[in-house]
């Protein structure tokens, strides 16, 4: 039995004891490890699942409401546009009742006198060009530069 105590204290028992000790620490914390990652994997699988789920789910609502919100905001931007341009033609309808401006229109544009003043005329020799240079108006006959004027009145 003495040599049986001896041997319970020897080094090489002791760190054969404590390379066992170690050994199935090592083996319980991996099997933990192991155990813990298998339950993080399946919760993090079915959260990835249930995320992109609700991602496809509202991908479509969401552009249509993104489109609808542009859409939107592109006719209250032509409703915007459309009360100026009202408000510019009831300036200008009011104008048109005042016969001061009537008179200076005409004046301005059919080239009117008052009697007794004298209307003059001067021409602009660049104006003159500019005409030329316009493509297929002097080729053409009279009554098909006529045709085109009616047709580009038309479209205005």
């Amino acid at each position: 039995m003495a040599g049986k105590d001896r041997d319970q204290f020897s080094t090489a028992t002791r760190l054969r004891l404590l390379g066992e000790q170690t050994a199935a620490r090592v083996y319980r914390s991996q099997n933990r490890r192991q155990a813990r990652r298998s339950r993080l994997t399946g919760r993090a699988a079915f959260l990835a699942l249930v995320v992109c789920s609700l991602v496809v789910a509202l991908a479509y609502p969401m552009r249509q409401y993104v489109s609808q919100r542009e859409a939107i905001a592109d006719q209250e931007r032509l409703s915007q546009k459309a009360r100026q341009r009202t408000e510019e033609l009831r300036d200008e309808k009011a104008r048109l009742k005042d016969d001061a401006y009537i008179r200076r229109l005409a004046r301005e544009h059919l080239h009117y006198v008052r009697p007794g003043e004298t209307g003059y005329t001067v021409i602009d020799p660049g104006a003159a060009e500019d005409r030329r240079g316009e493509p297929g108006t002097t080729d053409r006959a009279w009554h098909s530069n006529l045709w085109d004027g009616v047709d580009t009145a038309d479209r205005d």
